[in-house]
């Protein structure tokens, strides 16, 4: 195996799932982050994204959350309808089963810190990244414009690390309320979380293939969020 390319895990639903990794040449054990796609797939953003953690220190994995209904699915960003099918596919126990797998494979590389691992996802990722808070003993984890993260609440109380949220205040599909019952949910089950509302931004602000890229919401974001993963996996 490269040190960025794709791979194959077994899911413990007898599945297999391709996951793109990126692992630091240097030697010694990193921290390890699990890089969760938007609703477009593993593509050439978030492989780009992958690279970037990777030069801060980070192994990074990003599995392909569509695997049971399409291999490696690319769609593009103007193009949500042909998303839907797979995107309505998922499950909450087959997105579980995958987060495990992305993490089993992590604990078991020899370049990989044990005990020192995060998420980060971007739209539907950043629902998944806070279940993957929920589903595995994470240290720092972030979501980036969660739409549905308001379907999780009730997992709040099984978070076990700290969660970062950013949201766009222009995003017209994730009203404040729904913003609520995601914080309200975590507040009320006494855990640790940072909300931030962007409010110059829209959905998709990190993203500079989308026609809502916003350069300077995303550098502002990106900068808080190498802050918290440094300050919560490499301290």
């Amino acid at each position: 195996m490269t040190n960025h390319d794709f791979i194959t895990l077994q899911v413990s639903d007898g599945t297999a799932m391709e996951a793109y990794v990126a692992v630091p040449a240097e030697s010694g054990p990193v921290p390890a982050i699990i890089l969760l796609q938007e609703a477009f797939g593993v593509n050439g953003h978030i492989r780009n994204i992958a690279e970037r953690l990777c030069q801060e220190g980070y192994a990074v994995i990003a599995p392909d959350l569509f695997h049971r209904t399409v291999k490696r699915l690319e769609a593009s960003y103007a193009d949500f309808a042909s998303v839907m099918p797979h995107y309505q596919a998922l499950t909450q126990d087959g997105l579980s089963a995958d987060l495990k797998a992305s993490y089993d494979w992590l604990q078991q590389q020899p370049t990989v810190q044990p005990g020192k691992t995060g998420s980060i996802g971007f739209c539907l990722g950043g629902r998944v990244s806070f279940l993957a808070n929920a589903v595995l003993p994470l240290s720092a984890a972030v979501s980036y414009y969660g739409g549905g993260t308001d379907t999780l609440a009730h997992e709040a109380v099984n978070l076990h690390a700290p969660q970062l949220f950013f949201w766009g205040g222009k995003d017209v599909h994730i009203p404040q309320e729904k913003i609520d019952t995601v914080i309200n949910a975590v507040k009320a089950a006494g855990k640790d979380y940072i909300n931030t509302v962007i409010s110059y931004a829209d959905h998709g602000f990190h993203c500079d293939e989308r026609a809502s890229y916003h350069p300077l919401a995303a550098r502002e974001a990106w900068a808080t969020t190498l802050a918290f993963f440094e300050n919560r996996l490499k301290k």
